[in-house]
């Protein structure tokens, strides 16, 4: 048993049993306090560090002091820390300077170091060896180690939201087996970390179903079907088999799809919709029927526009109406979105400014190509400027 000073703390080594009590023993306070079996003397227990609050009514919990000075040194925001993750600054045992060492050998700058443990603080909690092996492991998928570091420095939580290494490596394993590339295992690793964090029997659960859908639509590669759908939909494999098959039923009952053409736009443009909350999806599509029905348009030209741009789904109801009202406005007619449905790509704030420059250049937006409404900024202004010089 450790009192620390001030008695504001207590770090007690204890099994999980633990019971509160109110004495007065120990000046008046009210403690977290533990009873020990007596089998304990018998026998190894697993015991666990924590830290005690004792509470007093004018005081605080003791901060580790060393650690702030730590990351203090490092650079790091430790404002930006705390709110994030506060519990990182109760542990007594911490390996800052580990981590650092370790990062600053793969090639991580001192500033990126920084930002990583100030947006993600529990990093500072994995040990030397824990870091090494996963480090190999991603190593297994990431061409080089300054690759691995550049996709730390965007999402410190890919690497470090967990430490079971053991799961990480079957699931690499299993991906592999099935097919996947390693071009496709580092999309998964960057745009969806927690599929390495699932169980391996759910990973083998979502594959197993993507390659009996891939089959019962007449794939003749229930392989090549999975890696287009995960490639296309790198969230995939952290959604539920209930999920994804309502949502094929869904694009196959709502747009009257036979089995090709349904394979054709969930391997394209329509793999993204397979993760989205079947009830939103829906909803979404139920919204822009109305919307376009009372614009005038046939359940066609509806189907039409949803299937050659499928990310319309996507659109929150009332973003989706006030877009379609903005263009609309400017003397923009509806079969000219239809045709050019990227055009809802861009903000309204983006719209309304573009559509202002056009007019002043001189365009008739009635009969303007408006997808340029949906361009790069560069593309967009080097296309105004030469309307501007004929205008």
């Amino acid at each position: 048993l450790l009192i620390s000073k001030g008695l504001n703390y207590l770090t007690i080594m204890a099994p999980g049993n633990l019971w509160h009590m109110r004495n007065n023993f120990l000046f008046g306070s009210r403690c977290w306090m533990t009873r020990f079996s007596a089998e304990i003397v018998f026998k190894s227990v697993s015991f666990r560090l924590f830290g005690v609050k004792c509470h007093n009514a004018d005081s605080e919990p003791l901060k580790n002091e060393d650690l702030l000075k730590n990351l203090l040194t490092m650079g790091v925001d430790i404002d930006m820390a705390r709110k994030r993750q506060p519990g990182v600054f109760h542990r007594m045992i911490t390996n800052e300077q580990d981590l650092k060492m370790f990062l600053l050998s793969k090639g991580a700058s001192k500033e990126v170091i920084a930002s990583i443990i100030s947006r993600y603080p529990r990093a500072i909690t994995r040990t030397p060896e824990n870091l090494s092996k996963r480090w190999d492991l991603w190593r297994k998928i990431v061409t080089s180690d300054l690759e691995i570091v550049n996709i730390l420095e965007r999402s410190p939580e890919s690497f470090f939201r967990s430490n079971n290494n053991l799961n990480l490596e079957n699931n690499i394993k299993f991906l592999y087996s099935v097919g996947l590339t390693r071009k496709c295992l580092c999309r998964l690793l960057t745009n969806a970390p927690r599929t390495f964090s699932n169980s391996l029997d759910l990973n083998k659960q979502m594959v197993e179903f993507l390659q009996a859908a891939g089959l019962s639509l007449g794939h003749s590669d229930p392989t090549d079907f999975v890696r287009k759908i995960i490639f296309k939909n790198p969230f995939i494999l952290i959604q539920s088999t209930k999920r994804v098959k309502a949502n094929i039923e869904f694009l196959q009952s709502t747009f009257n799809l036979n089995s090709e053409e349904l394979l054709v736009l969930i391997c394209g443009p329509g793999a993204e919709i397979l993760d989205l909350s079947n009830d939103y999806a829906r909803r979404s599509y139920a919204n822009i029927k109305e919307k376009l029905f009372s614009l005038g348009c046939t359940e066609e030209e509806v189907q039409k526009f949803v299937l050659s741009y499928p990310d319309v789904i996507f659109l929150a109801e009332k973003k989706f109406n006030d877009k379609i009202d903005c263009l609309m406005e400017e003397n923009i007619s509806i079969s000219q979105i239809i045709e050019n449905p990227r055009v809802l790509d861009s903000s309204i704030s983006t719209l309304k400014s573009r559509i202002e420059e056009l007019v002043n250049a001189g365009c008739n937006l009635s009969t303007l190509n408006i997808t340029l409404l949906s361009w790069s900024k560069k593309r967009y202004e080097a296309k105004l400027k030469k309307l501007s010089r004929f205008a």
